[in-house]
């Protein structure tokens, strides 16, 4: 697992499977919605400002993302190479 966090972007890449889950931490409104959207717990929101994923439980399911009405969460299917 690949993890990079900045104050903007965080992006999670499952080196398993063939996604990564990019989250923009300037687009949240923290409003939890992703939080109770996953499965496996693995979204918290940080000090009541942005959502922060959790990249030692995230499988890049997606459920998150489906759901966030700031569009803040995004996965990205990898190319094969």
């Amino acid at each position: 697992m690949i993890a990079l966090k900045t104050n903007y972007l965080q992006i999670k890449t499952h080196t398993m499977s063939k996604r990564k889950t990019a989250l923009v931490a300037k687009h949240c409104v923290a409003c939890g919605t992703c939080t109770h959207a996953c499965p496996l717990n693995a979204i918290s929101i940080y000090r009541g400002q942005s959502a922060v994923v959790d990249t030692d439980k995230c499988v890049g399911c997606g459920k998150c993302a489906n759901l966030c009405p700031a569009f803040a969460i995004t996965i990205i299917r990898k190319e094969a190479v």
